[in-house]
């Protein structure tokens, strides 16, 4: 068991009979003690992040990294938002659709969402044009409305993996199909496909 620790710092010394043994004084043994507490509370850790990483790939309905950002939809009365479309705020998240909402964690590994969105809640899902990154890399997008006015856009690489999202969310959130054509666009462009709530639009 000591050979798993660093054996540099030990005080090792020679017995009578040619043996090696180290000689630890009661604060050594202590700090000892410590490091072997925090090593199999970290093993424990570990062991329940690979276990909440199984739980989420065998249960839930979709999973997986994306970028995101959220906006709120301005209030009637109120002027219409600035354009940030070419502000690149990001950011990556692992996102989960189980049960009865979407969660939001800033790691695959961690044991606890930092937001949720419950699904009920949801009133619209629309594809957005693809953007291209300040990397250079193009995104595919998404967004999910809320009924409080909140935006979440999604975006990743993978156009398979946004077209997914869509399929899901239309058919958890009980959204009815509607196509549309961005404003300036020909019949002859990618339509823009939404899914809304009609019960909730006002």
């Amino acid at each position: 068991m000591l050979n798993m620790f660093s054996l540099r710092g030990l005080p090792w010394v020679s017995s009578s009979d040619g043996q090696e043994k180290v000689e630890l004084t009661a604060t050594e043994l202590e700090s000892l003690r410590s490091e072997l507490a925090d090593l199999e509370d970290r093993e424990a850790h570990l062991k329940a992040q690979l276990e909440h990483v199984d739980e989420i790939l065998r249960s839930a309905r979709l999973s997986g990294y994306l970028y995101i950002r959220t906006r709120w939809k301005p209030l009637p009365g109120e002027p219409p938002p600035i354009d940030d479309t070419d502000v690149d705020d990001w950011l990556p998240r692992f996102i989960v659709l189980h049960g009865s909402c979407i969660f939001f964690y800033l790691l695959s590994t961690d044991l606890s969402p930092q937001d949720s969105t419950v699904l009920s809640d949801v009133v619209e899902v629309a594809s957005l044009p693809s953007i291209t990154r300040e990397n250079g890399e193009m995104q595919y997008c998404f967004y999910i409305l809320t009924r409080h006015g909140l935006r979440i856009e999604c975006s990743s690489i993978s156009k398979i993996q946004v077209y997914s999202w869509l399929s899901a969310l239309q058919t958890d959130c009980k959204l009815d199909y509607e196509p549309s054509t961005p404003n300036g666009s020909s019949e002859n462009n990618c339509q823009i496909c939404t899914w809304v709530k009609k019960t909730e639009i006002r």
